[in-house]
């Protein structure tokens, strides 16, 4: 009789756990981030993002971010090269998962001059846009394959991404103290360059960099714009 609990329960924790990990897969879908224990990677949905949107009247500026809310919720969506749904931080919440610990953003330049400028903290990620290949499989494409600098058309240097977590912010000045993840009130997620720190991951690059790197795409390189790709975070 006991044998036959011990085997009873030992099925019904099984079950549980499927049940449990089937759920989370469906949760995961549904959210449009999808976690592998096993590589330690967060793939998440996206759209190559338009780089003229009309209501800018065609102006095109550079490129700033990698993923953000498309227009008109996100306010970094005419200097991004992707586009997102999901709230910033459930990307932070599965980066977590996979045992990834949030550093510090950096913001902004020196406050004194011959300071040092704010450099982003935390665990380095790999970071890429997995596209389709033509041949109904994927490629993965670095985003220094992917952005170029316009005049010279040369690729920029090797970028390296940061897992920062996102300031918190007060969207109501009248309320300091009622605090909200900063990159779900933005839709920032991953910064090239110090320009804010409601965002998830930043690259090393700071200030300094912002000044003369003024970068794009690569038109031959990305499928056309609203194509649905993937952004994948790995751990290194």
């Amino acid at each position: 009789m006991k044998q036959f609990a011990t085997v009873f329960g030992v099925v019904s924790f099984l079950l549980v756990a499927g049940a449990m990990d089937a759920q989370e897969k469906k949760d995961q879908k549904n959210t449009g981030v999808t976690i592998d224990m096993t590589k330690k990677s967060v793939s998440i949905d996206a759209k190559v993002a338009p780089r003229k949107l009309e209501h800018l009247k065609g102006e095109q500026y550079p490129i700033e971010l990698i993923a953000c809310w498309g227009h008109p919720k996100g306010k970094k969506a005419h200097e991004t090269v992707l586009t997102i749904e999901v709230d910033p931080s459930e990307v932070h919440k599965a980066l977590e998962k996979v045992g990834l610990k949030p550093g510090k953003p950096a913001k902004g330049a020196a406050q004194k001059e011959g300071d040092p400028d704010p450099k982003a903290q935390g665990p380095e990620v790999n970071v890429f846009v997995e596209v389709p290949d033509g041949a109904g499989g994927t490629k993965r494409l670095t985003l220094e394959k992917i952005l170029m600098d316009p005049k010279t058309k040369k690729a920029p240097p090797k970028m390296t991404f940061v897992f920062t977590g996102s300031s918190l912010t007060a969207p109501d000045p009248n309320k300091p103290d009622d605090k909200k993840y900063g990159a779900d009130l933005t839709g920032s997620l991953i910064c090239l360059f110090p320009v804010t720190d409601e965002v998830v991951l930043q690259t090393g690059w700071t200030m300094k960099e912002e000044k003369f790197l003024k970068l794009d795409v690569r038109p031959d390189v990305l499928p056309k714009e609203g194509t649905p790709v993937k952004l994948v975070i790995e751990a290194k």
